[in-house]
């Protein structure tokens, strides 16, 4: 592509006893007669630990090391600040992490990267299952993919699958598996590869996964090496649990539309799958709490009839009042088990899905994990899910792991109903609670987490743990639970010389993997308990998982790897980073990885001060001086301009002749204008939304909101901390921060308040307008943001310096036209009014010119309404 080519790429994986040792290599060859940037991207299971990186450049191989964080960004800061450029960046997705790599290569020059990567596959449905994204963007001479298995229990099913499969390529998955090896392989000829027969498109780019399962002759499998050991409980056979299972879901308007309609149809589903021995109920919440029976319900076929019917008329309105729907479920499990409704041996389950922030009762995120962990007592396990990116997800994660269960983002994509239902899947077959797993005190030290609320049917409890002596060859193991019929205990044990028996084949391991394999869970255990740690056992836990980051060499939230490449006799540095779930994650990126950093920015969530649902697909603004963002997910970046007319004209933003929705904008300026500038500071100072179809009008100052239903008129203040209800809207007011509006057919805006000292002797306070769920709109909705509702398409040619240093210019061809941009960075203030988060685009100068449609002054309009 452009001059370069990959003539190979291999992926390697070798797996043993569950541990997966990865090693991807791309080889690149520069065809053409200039130096050229060469880019290596890969993505990468969000639960791996990278932990090697080199490029290999005309022979000469540079590699990665891997430092603290800190000590990490300094060297790279060093690197940026002499104008070199950057190496990697990292961003998270649904089920992978995008790891980026570019360097430039002379013509004709050859150069080789290899990535390392670690993870324990993990057993769900029966299966261990290894992800690998296939996505190599061109076609490829020598393409392969290569997997090893080693399984001292023996391998019973092995089988690869891959989303881009055709019947053609099907052929090319060669599959083997005896006793304990098992081996798969795919190499797809350059013709395979294509499209069609003559296409220059290649057909990988998709999932390739591989599952297998273990033979089983006993409920578990121990290992011992070299002082090291792994302890891997899955019993089979066991008689299911019966379950008490709470679902306690919110309701609130921001799930209004297809949040609620996906949410309906997955527990619609749920209900077909709850057992006739199980225990339910359904708690709701908006800004009250309601609950579909006083008492938790068998699962009776008539039961399980009246609660679809109930299911089918859930409809969503109000605020969020997060904490009384838990709090309400929760006294329904304890008044369920003190009155002995529910069976002695039984998993009693809390499944909370939300998809905002709470604000009704008790909203204060603090109080309520304590109020929580209270209420639970340990007694029941708590699972929350995060439906999109309005959600705290920090807040869910730490109170599910205080309650010993997890939280999990719900992405709102199509198939998020069957997101839930899968979830639902995981936990919906209990077989036993109260698991322990104890092992002699005085033989063992630094050992994982050993007892367990729950184990469910098809998963694996995995322990590991180090002798104290390192020579020790013995180890035994009491075992303990509670299962339907009566309680587990029995002793296990192993030794050394007979895990040394089943590993005669040598070739299939990979260093002391029990060792990794050891350090890999215990820093993933010691970051999960970092999350609900505070003060001095947080610095404990921080400290603990940096060292053995840094021993072992993985890359995790802690750590960063640093990349050293030659560039006209100087070095560059690069870094990489571990993303953490649920929190931004801004690199400082320069020129050269410059269209690589919006995928930091929009993978990431942007939690708010109110709730609403998630992100739409075409996300828009405009705040400030005016200052229009547009987002243009395809491209994963986004486009900036700005309007620049006199005080008192007023802006067409959205209109929309179908649903009957204008939203207009009027100027104002500085207190006093500045004789000095040739262009005058100017903001909206008033904005005024319709809907004509509801016969509405909202105006909104920085002073007021009016609210005009027909010839009713409704003020408030921005001191007000308001939600209100009526027919088809809901409108909240979080009190000197910002306005949410909601409208029947799911379009959303936000309306951010920016207030200024009222002294200063310039400024006025000023709003800004974001929209969300703008998909609702109709294609007909036109307007300066109106217009990109629509996919729009760009492409970006000849980066180079601008007339600013840190701001480089490049060519856009967009709308058939040849635009020179500007890189730069605009504020989105939703989550921070005051500060803002800084957003990579490139900037459309003069208006906008070229990229809206027709000239800006088009765009004014007589009055607000």
């Amino acid at each position: 592509v452009n001059g370069i080519e990959i003539y190979s790429m291999k992926i390697d994986s070798k797996v043993t006893s569950r541990f997966a040792h990865n090693v991807i290599t791309s080889r690149a060859v520069n065809r053409g007669n200039v130096s050229k940037e060469v880019f290596f991207d890969v993505e990468l299971p969000k639960t791996a630990f990278i932990t090697n990186f080199s490029m290999t450049i005309d022979g000469v191989t540079y590699p990665g090391t891997i430092k603290e964080k800190e000590a990490a960004k300094k060297q790279y800061e060093k690197a940026v600040s002499r104008g070199q450029t950057a190496g990697l960046v990292k961003a998270s997705g649904r089920k992978t992490e995008k790891f980026t790599v570019s360097v430039n290569i002379k013509a004709a020059s050859k150069v080789t990267f290899e990535l390392t990567y670690e993870e324990l596959l993990k057993r769900q449905f029966g299966k261990y299952e290894m992800f690998i994204k296939v996505k190599p963007k061109q076609l490829v001479k020598d393409f392969e993919i290569e997997v090893d298995i080693f399984e001292p229990q023996g391998i019973t099913e092995l089988e690869a699958e891959g989303t881009f499969i055709t019947n053609e390529l099907q052929n090319t998955i060669k599959k083997t598996f005896s006793g304990k090896k098992g081996h798969i392989s795919f190499k797809p000829s350059l013709d395979q590869q294509r499209t069609c027969a003559n296409c220059s498109q290649s057909v990988l780019d998709g999932d390739f996964t591989v599952k297998y399962d273990v033979k089983r002759t006993t409920p578990d499998n121990l290992q011992i090496v070299n002082g090291y050991f792994v302890h891997f409980f899955a019993p089979t056979n066991l008689p299911k649990l019966s379950k008490n299972i709470i679902f306690v879901l919110d309701i609130s308007g921001s799930m209004s539309g297809r949040e609620m309609e996906q949410t309906k149809e997955a527990m619609l589903k749920i209900l077909d799958d709850i057992r006739e021995d199980d225990f339910f109920n359904f708690i709701l919440f908006e800004s009250e709490v309601s609950t579909w029976k006083e008492t938790l319900i068998k699962a009776t076929p008539e039961n399980l009839d009246e609660a679809r019917k109930f299911v089918q008329h859930i409809s969503a309105q109000g605020a969020t009042n997060l904490h009384g729907g838990l709090m309400r479920g929760i006294e329904i499990l304890n008044a369920a088990h003190e009155e002995n409704l529910v069976p002695r041996r039984s998993a009693s389950i809390i499944i909370m899905l939300t998809d905002g922030l709470p604000n009704v009762g008790v909203s204060n995120t603090q109080e309520i994990e304590k109020a929580v962990k209270k209420a639970i007592d340990g007694r029941y396990t708590l699972y929350n899910l995060g439906f999109g990116s309005g959600v705290d997800y920090g807040f869910l994660e730490r109170m599910a792991l205080e309650n010993k269960g997890l939280a999990r983002r719900i992405y709102p994509d199509s198939d998020a109903a069957l997101q839930l239902q899968g979830f639902y899947d995981e936990v919906s077959n209990p077989m036993l609670i109260d698991v322990e797993l104890n092992y002699p005190e005085n033989e063992i030290s630094d050992l994982t987490t050993n007892s367990f609320k729950h184990f469910y049917d098809g998963s694996e409890i995995v322990v590991a743990g180090r002798f104290v002596d390192s020579n020790q060859n013995h180890l035994s193991v009491d075992v303990r639970g509670e299962g339907a019929d009566n309680a587990l205990s029995y002793t296990t044990q192993q030794d050394a010389e007979q895990t040394a028996q089943a590993f005669q084949e040598q070739q299939y391991i990979f260093g002391e993997y029990i060792e990794r394999l050891w350090a890999y869970l215990t820093i993933e255990q010691l970051l999960e308990k970092r999350i609900t740690a505070t003060g001095e056992e947080k610095e404990n836990l921080t400290a603990q998982a940096l060292a053995l980051s840094l021993m072992y060499k993985f890359v995790t939230p802690l750590t960063s790897m640093v990349v050293t490449k030659p560039e006209e006799n100087d070095n560059e540095e690069g870094i990489a980073d571990k993303p953490t779930e649920g929190i931004d994650i801004f690199t400082i990126i320069p020129i050269t990885e410059i269209l690589e950093i919006s995928e930091v920015f929009f993978s990431c969530s942007s939690p708010l001060y109110h709730t609403y649902a998630s992100q739409p697909t075409w996300y828009t603004s405009v705040d400030g001086d005016p200052h229009f963002i547009i987002s243009v997910p395809q491209k994963k970046d986004a486009i900036c301009f700005n309007i620049n007319e006199n005080p008192g004209m007023i802006l067409n933003l959205i209109n929309d002749p179908v649903t009957g929705i204008t939203v207009n904008g009027e100027l104002i300026g500085d207190k006093r204008a500045n004789s000095d500038a040739k262009i005058q500071n100017s903001y909206f100072g008033k904005l005024g939304i319709a809907n004509k179809h509801l016969d509405f009008k909202l105006t909104i100052t920085p002073e007021t909101i009016t609210i005009q239903n027909g010839d009713e008129k409704t003020g408030f203040t921005w001191l007000d901390s308001v939600t209100l209800q009526q027919a088809g809207l809901t409108l909240i007011i979080n009190r000197k921060k910002n306005l949410v509006l909601s409208m029947g057919n799911g379009v959303s805006f936000v309306i951010v308040l920016h207030q200024v000292w009222k002294k200063h002797p310039l400024h006025q306070d000023f709003l800004g307008l974001y929209t969300l769920k703008s998909d609702k709109l109709s294609e007909q909705t036109h307007g300066l943001l109106g217009q990109f509702f629509r996919p729009i398409d760009f492409t970006i040619l000849e980066i180079h310096p601008g007339s600013d240093p840190k701001k480089p210019d490049a060519t856009m061809i967009v709308k058939n036209n040849e635009l020179t941009v500007t890189r730069g960075w605009q504020k989105d203030y939703r989550r921070d009014p005051k500060h803002g988060v800084d957003i990579p685009c490139w900037f459309v100068h003069d208006n906008g010119a070229g990229l809206i449609d027709g000239v800006h002054t088009d765009y004014i309009v007589s009055s607000l309404f």
